[in-house]
C-alpha cells in the first residue's frame, strides 16, 4: 500500500501539482495518464525517492517492498542477465551474497557456520532453491532465451537489456511496483505476456504508459494528472475517456435535464461494467465499477488535437498491385519477399513482421524512396498518397518557423490559411513562429500530421504514427482513421490503433506473406496464424 499525504511539487514558480492526497491499494493497478509534462514521470519518481517532495510525504506499508523498472541500461553491465534479475529483490539478495561469501571462506569459523544456518534458513524462507528457476520464468516470458541467460548484460542488445531490467522489477513479487512506460521495445507477444501477468498481480502496481490497450488490459484505475492536479478514478483508460467525453457532452447541453443526464451516466456505466465481465482477462479485481458513482464521472479539461482528413477524390476500383517484392537488408538479411497482393478499394491494412525494418522498408519503396528492390507495383490513376515515415528528422533540419515550414507543402501560404492548420494541431499565439529545429518530437509528429492534411490524399501510409504522441493525440488520431472513407496501410505497436483501423493484416516474413481479413487480436492468438507463422520465418 502507497500513501500520499498533501504531496506537492514546485519547480521554480512553476508548480506541477499540489495537495495530493491518494491511497493506492493492494489487489489493484493504477494506470497514470497526462498530457507530456503533466508530471507522470516525476510523481512516479517522487514514489520511488528519486525525487524529493516540495512539500508532503509518501509513506508505504510497514514491511513492504517496493521495486521500480530501471532505466540505466548500463548499471548492470558487470553482472550477468540471471543475477541481474535476482537482484530486483535487494534483501534476497544481500542474503544469497553473504551466505556465498561465507562457503568461499577458507578458515571456515564455527561462527561462520551459525551464520550461515541463520543465513540459510532466511534463504529457505524466500524460496531461495527456486530463485534461479523463477527468475528464468520471467525471462522467458519476456523472450530472453536461455541461451542468453548466463550472458553478462554489456554482452547482449539494448532491447534485450529492456526486458531484463523489467523481470528484475518484477522479480519476487515485490509488495509496491512501479512501471514507467514498461512496453517499449516490448514486441507484441512479450506485451501480451505481460498484461496477463499484471492482470492477475494481487499487490500494489503504478503505471505510466502510452500503450491504451495495455492501460485498459491491467488497469483497475486511472489516475489522472490535468492543470495541476492529481485525481484518482475507477475504471481503466478507456472508461475515463468515454465517460468523460460523455460528461463534456452533457455539459455542453445546457437544456438536457439533470436527471436525464443522471440517466443517461447511469447507463453508460452498467452498459461498460457488463463490457468489463465479459473481458477475456476478467478476474476477480475487474469489479471495478461497483462501486462508482455518477458524481465521480467529470469533464476532462484535456485539449485535443482537430486530426481531420478530407480526400479530395474517393480511391477507384484500382488502388495498388504488388507483384514479386522482394527487399534485403544491407546486412544481407532477407525483409521480405514474393510479395504480391492487391489492394482493394476499402482495405484498411496493418502490416506486421518479427523483422520491424521490413514494414519501415516495405514503405519506403511504395513511396519511392527506395530503388534497391526486386519485384514491382503499381499504384491505381485516382489515388493519391500522404506518408508518415518512422523517421521524420531530415524534414526539420532548418530554421523556418512552423508557418514558413508548413507553407511549403500547401498551395496557400497566407498566415491565415496555414495558422487555421498549426491551430487544428494545438500550435496558438507565438508558438506558430518556433523554428523547426528547437521542436520536440512530439511536435514534430504533429507538424507532420497537419502536412499530411494539407494533401487531401486518399490513401494513407502510416509507419509507427503513434510515436512521441501523448494519449490525446493517439486518440484523437485513432478517432478520425475509424472514420476514414479512403485505403490506409499501416504498422504500428499500438494494438488499439490496428484493431480499432485495420480489417486486413498482411505479414511480411522472408518467405512469402500471410494475408487474412480478420480482427488483429484474432490474428495475435490464432493457433493456426501461430502455427503458420512459425512455418514462414524457418
Amino acid at each position: 500500500m502507497i500513501t500520499v499525504s498533501n504531496l506537492a511539487m514546485q519547480f521554480g514558480k512553476r508548480v506541477l501539482f499540489s495537495d495530493v492526497n491518494l491511497k493506492f491499494t493492494p489487489g489493484n493497478c493504477y494506470g497514470i495518464i497526462g498530457a507530456n509534462g503533466a508530471g507522470k514521470s516525476t510523481f512516479i519518481r517522487m514514489i520511488s525517492g528519486e525525487l524529493d517532495a516540495t512539500r508532503g510525504q509518501i509513506t508505504f506499508g510497514s514491511g513492504e517492498r517496493l521495486s521500480v523498472l530501471k532505466q540505466d541500461h548500463f548499471e548492470f553491465d558487470a553482472f550477468t542477465v540471471i543475477d541481474t534479475v535476482m537482484m530486483g529483490n535487494d534483501q534476497f539478495w544481500k542474503i544469497k551474497e553473504e551466505k556465498d561469501a561465507i562457503y568461499a571462506k577458507e578458515d571456515f569459523t564455527e561462527a561462520d557456520g551459525l551464520r550461515a544456518a541463520e543465513l540459510e534458513e532466511k534463504f529457505a524462507e524466500m524460496d531461495g532453491w527456486n530463485a534461479e528457476s523463477n527468475a528464468a520464468q520471467l525471462l522467458s516470458g519476456l523472450g530472453i532465451k536461455e541461451d542468453i541467460h548466463y550472458q553478462l548484460m554489456s554482452e547482449i542488445s539494448g532491447k534485450q537489456k529492456v526486458r531484463v531490467l523489467l523481470a528484475r522489477a518484477l522479480y519476487g513479487n515485490p509488495d509496491n511496483l512501479l512501471l514507467d512506460e514498461p512496453t517499449n521495445d516490448l514486441d507484441v507477444e512479450a506485451v501480451i505476456w505481460l498484461e496477463n501477468y499484471l492482470a492477475n498481480y494481487e499487490n500494489t502496481v503504478l503505471v505510466v504508459s502510452h500503450d491504451r490497450h495495455f492501460l485498459d488490459a491491467i488497469s483497475t484505475h486511472t489516475v489522472d494528472i490535468d492543470y495541476g492536479k492529481i485525481t484518482l478514478f475507477a475504471g481503466n483508460y478507456t472508461f475515463w475517456y468515454e465517460s468523460s467525453q460523455l460528461a463534456l457532452r452533457q455539459q455542453q447541453n445546457q437544456n438536457k435535464k439533470a436527471d436525464e443526464k443522471r440517466k443517461e451516466l447511469e447507463e453508460f456505466i452498467r452498459r461498460f461494467s457488463a463490457n468489463v465481465a465479459k473481458s477475456k482477462q476478467a478476474t476477480s479485481r475487474r469489479k471495478m465499477l461497483e462501486k462508482l458513482n455518477v458524481e465521480e464521472i467529470q469533464p476532462s479539461t484535456r485539449k485535443y488535437p482537430g486530426i481531420i482528413f478530407t480526400p479530395d477524390r474517393d480511391p477507384g476500383n484500382m488502388v495498388l498491385e504488388i507483384n514479386g517484392l522482394e527487399k534485403i537488408a544491407e546486412d544481407g538479411t532477407v525483409l521480405f519477399k514474393n510479395v504480391s497482393f492487391n489492394v482493394e478499394k476499402n482495405d484498411k491494412i496493418a502490416f506486421v513482421s518479427r523483422d520491424p525494418r521490413a514494414m519501415t522498408a516495405f514503405f519506403e519503396i511504395l513511396n519511392c524512396h527506395d530503388s534497391k528492390f526486386f519485384g514491382k507495383f503499381n499504384w491505381g490513376v485516382t489515388i493519391t498518397t500522404a506518408y508518415l515515415p518512422l523517421d521524420n528528422s531530415e524534414f526539420f533540419n532548418n530554421e523556418l518557423t512552423l508557418v514558413d515550414w508548413l507553407g511549403q507543402f500547401s498551395s496557400d501560404t497566407t498566415e491565415a490559411y496555414i495558422r487555421g492548420y498549426l491551430g487544428k494541431m494545438l500550435f496558438s499565439g507565438e508558438e506558430i513562429y518556433k523554428r523547426a529545429n528547437v521542436l520536440s518530437g512530439g511536435e514534430k509528429m504533429r507538424c507532420m500530421i497537419a502536412r499530411m492534411m494539407l494533401k487531401n490524399a486518399n490513401v494513407m501510409i502510416l509507419d509507427s504514427p503513434v510515436n512521441h504522441l501523448d494519449l490525446e493525440s493517439i486518440q484523437a488520431f485513432n478517432n478520425t482513421l475509424i472514420n476514414f472513407k479512403g485505403n490506409i496501410l499501416l504498422s504500428s505497436h499500438d494494438r488499439e490503433f490496428v484493431s480499432t483501423v485495420c480489417n486486413r493484416i498482411i505479414e511480411l516474413t522472408p518467405n512469402g506473406i500471410i494475408d487474412k481479413y480478420m480482427d488483429y487480436d484474432e490474428y495475435l492468438t490464432s493457433e493456426e496464424i501461430h502455427a503458420l507463422r512459425d512455418k514462414m520465418y524457418k
